[in-house]
């Protein structure tokens, strides 16, 4: 059987991680997957699927890399750990599947046949180099983004673009519930569904709650400490919901009648949120702010503004739409974004340089 050892910048989480929604679908592949050192190391491994076993890894010093000796003790812990577990569970020479950049120290001491970087965030608060030598010596790369491309295509020319994705069965189930809180509710509903981040760029929903009175706007989502939300709050029309389970979420989405997309003042490079591939797959309208350079991705079947004011104006014209067929087509960019999908894509191209 195929084996996969991974380097995670995440614990193993009940809301799935990017990783673990390909990971889980990799198929005829066993996998050891070392979440972030943690407390939890001295306990065994957890087998949450059938061929994958989770470890934490221990704690190491707290240390910058100018500390060379103290660093390196560190990273020797760590490898340490990793060996007896691949010789515990017979690895030989397996695949090595990083996430984040701070795998790059481990690479030269762990046996593998090969090594994926899967890049989905900007990784700037980590010293550049790590990155660039982690690019260097992969064979293959996923990149969340054309930007998350260009970024790194200086350190290797195989670079596969492999947009987030979504879990398209589950945003498609008959039988949604209105959720209790929104039941009483009547006229239209535009909702948005994601962290509400200090610096996510609300003043399109402002503009839209003033210039709709009539309609509802519904935020559902973990708010950062210091989001700047007195404006929204003080609005009859805004309400803040919180954070809700993930398999809640399709429910209201099933009442919004518009879902909103904002974004975050930091342009970064540009990744589709996963919350998109949602919305497109409940097939509701979606409105979209876009950044001054950013290209659209879905110009059939997102409304994009480039203002408050236009966002506003996005937002009742999509209240009016009317018809079957975008709502369809919305579906269909949902379907071909379904994590299954992606985890297709990563075995093929794996299987086409040998790797899987």
């Amino acid at each position: 059987m195929r084996q996969l050892i991974c380097l995670s910048s995440m614990p193993w989480m009940a809301v799935p991680t990017r990783t673990q929604q390909l990971l889980t679908r990799l198929r005829d592949v066993q996998i050891l997957f070392f979440e972030p050192s943690g407390p939890g190391y001295q306990r065994p491994g957890r087998r949450v699927r059938p061929g994958l076993t989770v470890y934490t890894l221990p704690p190491i010093p707290d240390v910058e890399e100018r500390h060379p000796r103290l660093f390196r003790l560190g990273q020797r812990r760590l490898v340490k750990y990793i060996r007896a577990l691949l010789e515990r569970h017979r690895f030989r020479e397996p695949v090595l599947w990083c996430d984040t950049p701070q795998a790059v120290h481990l690479l030269d001491e762990l046996p593998c046949r090969g090594i994926v970087y899967d890049c989905c965030r900007d990784w700037s608060e980590l010293p550049i180099r790590w990155e660039s030598d982690l690019a260097l010596a992969a064979d293959v790369i996923f990149a969340a983004s054309p930007e998350l491309i260009d970024h790194l295509s200086p350190c290797n020319d195989n670079i596969a673009l492999l947009p987030n994705g979504v879990s398209y069965p589950m945003f498609t189930r008959p039988g949604l519930e209105c959720p209790p809180e929104l039941c009483g509710w009547t006229g239209p509903m535009l909702g948005y569904v994601g962290t509400i981040h200090r610096d996510l760029e609300l003043s399109p929903a402002l503009s839209c709650a003033l210039a709709l009175p009539e309609a509802q706007l519904v935020f559902v989502g973990q708010a950062e400490r210091g989001a700047r939300l007195s404006a929204l709050e003080e609005l009859p029309n805004v309400t803040f919901l919180g954070p809700r389970l993930p398999v809640e979420i399709p429910d209201y989405l099933g009442r919004f009648d518009v879902c909103l997309n904002l974004l975050r003042q930091d342009a970064g490079y540009q990744v589709i949120p996963r919350r998109m591939y949602e919305y497109l797959s409940s097939g509701k309208p979606i409105v979209s702010m876009l950044y001054p350079d950013q290209v659209e991705h879905f110009p059939d079947v997102v409304y994009s503004a480039h203002t408050p004011e236009e966002f506003a104006r996005l937002c009742r014209r999509a209240l009016a739409e009317r018809g079957d067929w975008v709502r369809a087509r919305r579906r269909e960019y949902g379907a071909a974004a379904a994590w299954s999908e992606r985890a297709g894509d990563v075995m093929q191209i794996l299987s086409s340089i040998g790797l899987y």
